[in-house]
C-alpha cells in the first residue's frame, strides 16, 4: 500500500509504533529502513508537499543545474506502507510519549526518530531578512533565492563581492565558500576577475575544520586573489547602503565594508519548539537534539533517536552524515524494540564536496577525529579533479532518490 497524507481532520487517536517527525533525507531514509526490517506502523510528521535535494543548491547558485532538477513531490519519496500525517509538530512530551500537531491534534508514540531538520534565521543577523532578495543580496541556502544568486554573478564585471560563513552551526559547512569559488572561476573565465574584489568571511581559525582540506582551500583562495577574514562573521547588514558590518573577533575589531554582491548565510539552530523542549542537549549550543555520538539515541530517553541537522552531534551537517547515520539509528532502534541494548555504533563520517571550481572539485571525507576516511582510497582525496564534479552534479542526485531515500544505500 503507497503512503498517502492523512487528512486535516484524520483521527489520530491510538499508539503510533514508530513516529518520525520530519520527511527530509534522515526521516525519509529511516522510515524507508524500517519498512525493509519489516516494520509496520510507521508513520512520518511532515507538512511540506515538496522534498528538496538541496546539495544542488550551490550548483544552481553558480548556473550549473536548474532548480527544477532540486526537487520531487513528498509523495513520490514517502516510502510505500508508511502513514504520511501532514502536520506540523509543534512539541514533544517524551513523558508522555505524545507529540502535539498543528489543527489541534496529539500523537502517541512508542519510539519516536527526531529528525526535523534545522531552521534558518534570517533575523538572526540584524537587517539580514529585509535584505536578502534585494540590492544584490542572495542566498543559495533558500530554493527562492539561489537562481538569484547566479542572476547576480552573471551580471557582476566589476565591485566587490562579499561571501559570508555565519558562526553557527550550518548545514553542508563548505557550501559558503563553494559558492565564491564557482562566481570567481566565472569571473576568471570571463575576463573580469581583475575587476572584482572578493571577501570571504569565515567565523573559524582556519579555512575547514578538518586541517588537511584546509591547506588545499587556502591555495584555491589565493589563486583567484580572494581576501580571507578568519575568526570574522558578518553582525549587521544595511541593504539601502549596500553595507555589511564585519566584527574580527581575533583582534576585536569592527569594520564596515561596501558590497555589490553579497552572499549570505543565516545564522541557523534547531526549530524552536525542538529548542524549549526536553530533548534540546543543555550543554550544546543553539537548541539542538541531544543525542549519544555513537549510538544516537538520546541519553536521557532510551526509546528516542536522532540525528540528521537537528542532532547535536561534533560533525558537519550533512547528506553523506545521514547516509551514515540512518542504518545506525535503525539497527539501534530495532535493538531498542527487542529488548536489547544499542549494538550499533557511528564513528562520524561525513563528507563535504568541495567544488572549487566549475569543472574541478575535492572530496573531503572524514570521521569525528578529523582525520580522513577516504571511499575511493587510491584516489588523492587531496587533488582538484573533474571527475569529482561529475560524480557531484550527474551521479550524485540519482544515488540520492533512488538509493539513500529508498533505503538501499
Amino acid at each position: 500500500m503507497a503512503a498517502t497524507p492523512s487528512p486535516s481532520n484524520a483521527p489520530l487517536s491510538g499508539r503510533h509504533r514508530v513516529a518520525v517527525i520530519g520527511g527530509g533525507s534522515a526521516g525519509i531514509s529511516v522510515a524507508a529502513r524500517l519498512r525493509r526490517a519489516g516494520v509496520t506502523d510507521v508513520s512520518v510528521i511532515e507538512p511540506s508537499d515538496t522534498h528538496w535535494y538541496q546539495p544542488l543548491w550551490t550548483l544552481v547558485g553558480g548556473g550549473q543545474a536548474s532548480l527544477r532538477d532540486t526537487h520531487r513531490p513528498e509523495a513520490s519519496v514517502m516510502p510505500d506502507g508508511v502513514r504520511w500525517i501532514r502536520r506540523r509538530a509543534l512539541a514533544v512530551d517524551p513523558e508522555a510519549r505524545t507529540v502535539t500537531l498543528s489543527g489541534d491534534d496529539e500523537l502517541t508514540y512508542e519510539t519516536l526518530v527526531l529528525a526535523p531538520g534545522l531552521q534558518l534565521d534570517w533575523g538572526g543577523v540584524p537587517g539580514l531578512a529585509e535584505a536578502v532578495g534585494h540590492n544584490g543580496v542572495s542566498s543559495d541556502y533558500a530554493p527562492e533565492y539561489a537562481p538569484r544568486t547566479w542572476e547576480l554573478i552573471r551580471r557582476m564585471h566589476s565591485g566587490t563581492a562579499v561571501f559570508t560563513h555565519p558562526a553557527t552551526p550550518i548545514k553542508c559547512g563548505g557550501a559558503p565558500q563553494k559558492i565564491a569559488y564557482l562566481a570567481a572561476d566565472h569571473w576568471r573565465r570571463r575576463k573580469v576577475l581583475d575587476a572584482i574584489r572578493i571577501i570571504l568571511v569565515i567565523p573559524d581559525p582556519a579555512m575547514f575544520r578538518a586541517p588537511a582540506w584546509s591547506q588545499v582551500l587556502e591555495k584555491v583562495a589565493a589563486r583567484y586573489g580572494i581576501e580571507v577574514r578568519l575568526n570574522s562573521e558578518m553582525t549587521a547588514v544595511d541593504g539601502d547602503a549596500r553595507e555589511i558590518t564585519v566584527d574580527d573577533h581575533g583582534n576585536g575589531t569592527k569594520e564596515t565594508i561596501g558590497y555589490d554582491l553579497l552572499h549570505a548565510v543565516p545564522p541557523q539552530s534547531a526549530p524552536d519548539w525542538v529548542k524549549s523542549s526536553p530533548l534540546a542537549d543543555p550543554a550544546g549550543p543553539h537548541g539542538f537534539a541531544a543525542a549519544d555520538r555513537h549510538t544516537l539515541r538520546h541519553p536521557s530517553y532510551e526509546n528516542v533517536f536522532a540525528l540528521g541537522d537537528v542532532a547535536n552531534l561534533p560533525t558537519s551537517k550533512t547528506g553523506a552524515a545521514v547516509r551514515k547515520q540512518a542504518p545506525v539509528a535503525v539497527g539501534n532502534l530495532l535493538d531498542v524494540m527487542n529488548g536489547r541494548s544499542p549494538s550499533h555504533r557511528y564513528d562520524g563520517y561525513t563528507s563535504c564536496p568541495l567544488v572549487t571550481a566549475r569543472d574541478r572539485m575535492l572530496l573531503a571525507e572524514f570521521d569525528y577525529d578529523l582525520k580522513p576516511a577516504p571511499s575511493l582510497p587510491l584516489l588523492d582525496p587531496f587533488k582538484e579533479r573533474r571527475t569529482m564534479w561529475l560524480f557531484k552534479r550527474y551521479g550524485l542526485p540519482p544515488v540520492y532518490w533512488h538509493g539513500m531515500l529508498t533505503g538501499r544505500l
